[in-house]
């Protein structure tokens, strides 16, 4: 009955299906597959020193953590770990052996300052805290019934404006990665992130499994990308939104709702019946979006942060 820790291995199907199925089981808002696991392993940055780990009782996989380095950020010395156990497996020790390999693999390379994101419950808070974390801010995730649910109508094109897909990028989607990093650096957050990197966001986005081109809706002014909703999958049934965002020269123009709405009604025209995002507690006018949309907060976070001596 002895609980271990040690690294994923991506090439082995098990640990990845192990992987994929606790974080389902603990984080049924997120999208993770097998393929996905497996790639986040064997693609991440060299800088990030990614480190995907396992906490294993009886070889079956019970814990999780995903630990690395913010390596596109401004700010150096900064990692993170995010350490989630299967509802009906805690308290078994597992969380605490995976924060101490997780930190004992972040000190090792360097870093003074930790982020954790931490489900928002007594228990959880309480674990962080136990291990020296103090709380930061919070973030929201949100469900919208895409089988059920009724869709805002598409409303008209402003002139000069047109939707298109990712996919239409597929030749060249260094326009799609120049506006990824304007609104992804206005983002709330503790960390400032600096996408400068083109290659590695080719890794990390626009090539990853769960990333859908298709789906992905881009609003184009006088023939540039204005602002998009980027869409993930988990080859079944659910649909992600993992940004949506708008150029700073054409915010307040309502661009972002046309692109939302043009994706999420794609999704639900291909299947999908169920559709997920996040917004952080403090992004207001994204927030009101969702709800506009339809989406219903079903669970927040709250990011924990350790400063080492």
């Amino acid at each position: 009955m002895t609980v271990i820790v040690r690294d994923v291995r991506p090439d082995d199907r098990r640990d990845a299906e192990g992987f994929a199925r606790v974080r389902h089981l603990a984080l049924p808002f997120m999208l993770h597959t097998p393929d996905s696991v497996a790639y986040d392993a064997t693609h991440a940055h060299p800088d990030a020193h990614y480190r995907p780990l396992l906490a294993e009782q009886d070889g079956e996989a019970i814990g999780t953590a995903n630990v690395g380095i913010v390596h596109d950020s401004p700010e150096a010395d900064q990692g993170y770990l995010n350490v989630y156990v299967a509802p009906d497996s805690t308290r078994r020790g597992a969380g605490s052996l995976l924060v101490r390999a997780a930190e004992e693999h972040l000190t090792a390379m360097g870093a003074t300052k930790l982020f954790a994101w931490v489900l928002d419950s007594p228990a959880n808070r309480a674990f962080a805290e136990k291990h020296g974390y103090r709380a930061s801010r919070s973030a929201h995730f949100l469900r919208l019934d895409l089988a059920n649910g009724v869709l805002p109508p598409r409303e008209a094109l402003p002139p000069g404006v047109e939707l298109r897909r990712a996919s239409d990028y597929a030749a060249d989607p260094r326009p799609l990665f120049d506006l990824d990093a304007e609104t992804t650096a206005d983002e709330p957050s503790d960390v400032d992130y600096e996408f400068t990197n083109y290659e590695a966001w080719l890794q990390e986005t626009w090539n990853h499994p769960l990333f859908s081109a298709e789906l992905t809706s881009v609003a184009v002014v006088d023939g540039r990308p204005a602002a998009f909703s980027a869409a993930r999958t988990d080859g079944g049934t659910r649909y992600g939104t993992v940004m949506t965002g708008t150029a700073r020269a054409h915010r307040g123009r309502g661009l972002a709702k046309l692109a939302k709405n043009d994706s999420l009604r794609r999704a639900r025209a291909a299947g999908f019946t169920e559709a997920f995002t996040g917004n952080d507690s403090g992004n207001g006018p994204m927030i009101a979006i969702n709800k506009w949309f339809g989406y219903e907060i079903c669970a927040t976070e709250v990011r924990y942060v350790r400063e080492l001596g």
